[in-house]
């Protein structure tokens, strides 16, 4: 950068080039770094950066992280997750005898109620929604909870 463009031409011949004789301009007057967030810079954390320090709720002491995973299916798309030809044994099937699905054995622990369902099957989840439950239950079939 040739010496024209930089901003400390114009101060040249100023014996303190704009950093004032008293306080210098000296290398970390108020702290490297982070220095000070709670002390001498409070008003600009608090400004800037509010919530910066302390703690927010409750610890947890031994963090499960898939223990709040639940995937869910609906009642329309459960022959998808059974398979090929469970729909076309779900139709042909005597009476009291309905094929079985099982969901937690596809990865999904939840049967939630978007769809319709008309013929009967039996499910195997870990939950069932009411409405899932009910429309199983009218067409024929059965809900079995599973662990």
């Amino acid at each position: 950068m040739p010496t024209r463009t930089h901003k400390n031409r114009k101060k040249r011949g100023h014996v303190s080039a704009g950093h004032g004789r008293i306080g210098k301009h000296r290398s970390h007057p108020g702290g490297r770094g982070n220095a000070g967030g709670q002390h001498h810079h409070r008003i600009m954390m608090d400004k800037y950066h509010p919530g910066y320090f302390g703690k927010v709720g409750m610890r947890q002491f031994h963090v499960l992280k898939n223990r709040k995973f639940c995937d869910t299916t609906n009642v329309d798309k459960i022959f998808n997750v059974a398979g090929e030809g469970v729909y076309e044994a779900a139709k042909t099937a005597p009476k009291g005898k309905a094929p079985v699905i099982d969901l937690n054995a596809a990865g999904i622990f939840k049967l939630l109620g978007n769809g319709q369902i008309n013929v009967p099957v039996i499910v195997k989840a870990k939950y069932f929604s009411q409405l899932a439950e009910k429309k199983i239950v009218a067409a024929g079939g059965a809900c079995i909870l599973s662990c």
